[in-house]
């Protein structure tokens, strides 16, 4: 699979103009690494959007899901350094899920990334994985790399002491995630496959988004360092 591991954490937020200086700077010097750094973690990718809302975007690759209510994370969710705690209360509009990576298939990581929300129901969850596993193939697209299936845990998703995520009503939602190397390619592929006749079996999605590469950061990086 070209995502490490099984699990995943997405979070997205926005942040008032008059904090973002600080915000980003609390992510590029101190929150990435401190969460690569704990047992289980691999690697972080961190995003601002092209043409989407939240601005935000964060995806945290795990070994495995159990990672996400281990007791090495939630020690550290319960002991948030100043920083932390002062820029977790500015956060906006977020959205905090935990999930199963279900589909993952091409090779590498791209600079362009889609994103799509789709909420199905346990009546057509099975339709919709088969289906999907027959649209999430970058092959043969130029500029697509690789495609993949979040499937939410609703018990392990949402706000935790200290992190405002927002009340989510659709806590059992599945991300789509695009990988490729232009916007315009990704922009192609959800239009195509996920907003165009051609969506079926699939309604409108929740919603989409393009989000640009700022850095990543694997656990690697870390020992190097």
């Amino acid at each position: 699979m070209p995502l490490a591991g099984k699990g995943m954490l997405l979070t997205s937020m926005n942040i008032d103009a008059a904090d973002e200086a600080d915000f980003n700077r609390w992510y590029d010097r101190e929150h990435l690494e401190e969460r690569v750094a704990i047992a289980g973690f691999l690697e972080a990718r961190r995003y601002v959007a092209h043409a989407a809302n939240p601005k935000y975007l964060l995806l945290y690759s795990t070994e495995a899901v159990g990672v996400l209510d281990s007791p090495a994370y939630k020690a550290q969710l319960a002991n948030p350094t100043d920083w932390s705690r002062q820029t977790m209360a500015r956060f906006k509009d977020m959205l905090r899920v935990v999930a199963r990576i279900t589909v993952s298939n091409g090779t590498g990581r791209g600079a362009a990334l889609g994103l799509v929300r789709l909420r199905p129901t346990p009546d057509n969850a099975a339709a919709w994985r088969d289906a999907l596993q027959e649209k999430l193939t970058p092959d043969k697209r130029d500029g697509i790399i690789s495609m993949h299936l979040l499937e939410s845990e609703p018990e392990l998703s949402g706000a935790k002491a200290g992190i405002p995520a927002t009340a989510n009503e659709g806590a059992r939602d599945w991300f789509v995630l695009i990988d490729g190397t232009q916007i315009g390619a990704v922009s192609a592929v959800i239009a195509e496959r996920f907003t165009g006749p051609a969506a079926a079996p699939f309604p409108l999605p929740v919603s989409v988004g393009t989000y640009c590469l700022m850095w990543d950061l694997a656990k690697s990086d870390i020992a190097r360092g």
